[in-house]
């Protein structure tokens, strides 16, 4: 997002923003559900967005393309919430590292889950606004490209790239592997 400060919000521009929240909210919290993983990371998300943009008041090159400014915030600051959650270390939570030495073994769905959103951690920002644009919001490649404002043919690139990266991370993962 970018940094452009503006004045203090008066009553016009709280009602800008309440269409602003409203017209997008559903996208930035799909978008950030997907790539987290889990729904209150994507609640988190959407509500460091639209607080981060009320503290600043809307930058005007929002107005430009509004559905692109939102969707690459989600997916930024999606990402940076499951690499943050692979760094952090709950000491002080007994039960979280108690949790760690359960002999019961997790469902195979939750490995696979895990070890989607890890793959899908490593893979560029673009990249992911790509893919999720593609798989989660059912859109076409050319409506990507216009979305994105790119060629059809770096969308349509990008994304066999993307899938033959996503096959690799997940084959090493299986294998114990750790492959960047």
């Amino acid at each position: 997002m970018s940094t452009v400060t503006m004045s203090k919000p008066t009553a016009d521009h709280s009602e800008e923003f309440e269409g602003l929240f409203r017209e997008h909210y559903l996208l930035v919290y799909r978008t950030a559900c997907v790539i987290t993983g889990n729904p209150e990371d994507a609640e988190d998300v959407l509500q460091t967005i639209f607080l981060r943009l009320m503290k600043r008041w809307v930058p005007p090159d929002i107005y430009k393309n509004p559905k692109g400014y939102f969707y690459r915030a989600a997916v930024h600051l999606s990402l940076d919430t499951i690499r943050s959650r692979r760094r952090e270390v709950l000491i002080s939570d007994f039960s979280a590292i108690e949790g760690q030495f359960r002999t019961e073994a997790p469902s195979p769905q939750y490995v696979l889950d895990k070890r989607f959103f890890e793959a899908l951690a490593k893979l560029t920002p673009r990249t992911v606004e790509i893919v999720t644009l593609r798989y989660l919001h059912d859109y076409s490649e050319p409506e990507i490209a216009k979305l994105l404002r790119i060629s059809r043919g770096t969308v349509a690139v990008m994304l066999f790239r993307a899938r033959m990266r996503l096959r690799k991370l997940l084959r090493a993962s299986s294998f114990g592997e750790h492959s960047s």
